[in-house]
C-alpha cells in the first residue's frame, strides 16, 4: 500500500475519532447523549478518544517516517481537523463520528503494525 494513502486515512480516522470524544467530553451535562450521561460511559468516551490519539501520534511517526516531513506536519494541524470539522462532525454529529471511527481505529492500528 502506499505510505501516503495509508498515513491520510489512518491518521484522520483517528483524528476524527480523538475529536468527536472531546466534543462529546465539553458537552454540558444536559446536553450529553445517553452514553456519556454515566460514569462508566464516560470513561468508555475517554478512553476511546485515548486510543484514537495513540493511534494518531503511530500514523504520524509513519509518516514522518516514510514521507516527506511536511506532509504528516501539514495534515495534522490544517487538513484533518478542518475536514473533520467542516464535513464530518457537521454530517454526522460528534456520537455517531466517534462510534462509527472506533473500529475504523482499530483496522488503522493493525494497518500500520502491518505495513510498518
Amino acid at each position: 500500500m502506499d505510505p501516503l494513502v495509508l498515513f491520510l486515512l489512518t491518521g484522520f480516522v483517528s483524528m476524527s475519532a480523538a475529536l468527536s470524544a472531546g466534543a462529546i467530553n465539553k458537552l454540558p451535562d444536559a446536553d450529553k447523549p445517553a452514553i456519556a450521561q454515566t460514569r462508566n460511559g464516560l470513561v468508555s468516551v475517554v478512553m476511546t478518544g485515548n486510543l484514537a490519539a495513540l493511534t494518531l501520534i503511530l500514523a504520524l511517526a509513519y509518516g514522518f517516517r516514510l514521507l516527506e516531513w511536511w506532509i504528516p506536519l501539514l495534515c495534522v494541524f490544517i487538513t484533518f481537523p478542518v475536514v473533520h470539522l467542516v464535513f464530518v462532525q457537521r454530517l454526522l454529529g460528534p456520537v455517531k463520528t466517534l462510534f462509527m471511527m472506533l473500529p475504523l481505529v482499530v483496522a488503522s492500528i493493525v494497518a500500520l503494525i502491518y505495513y510498518w
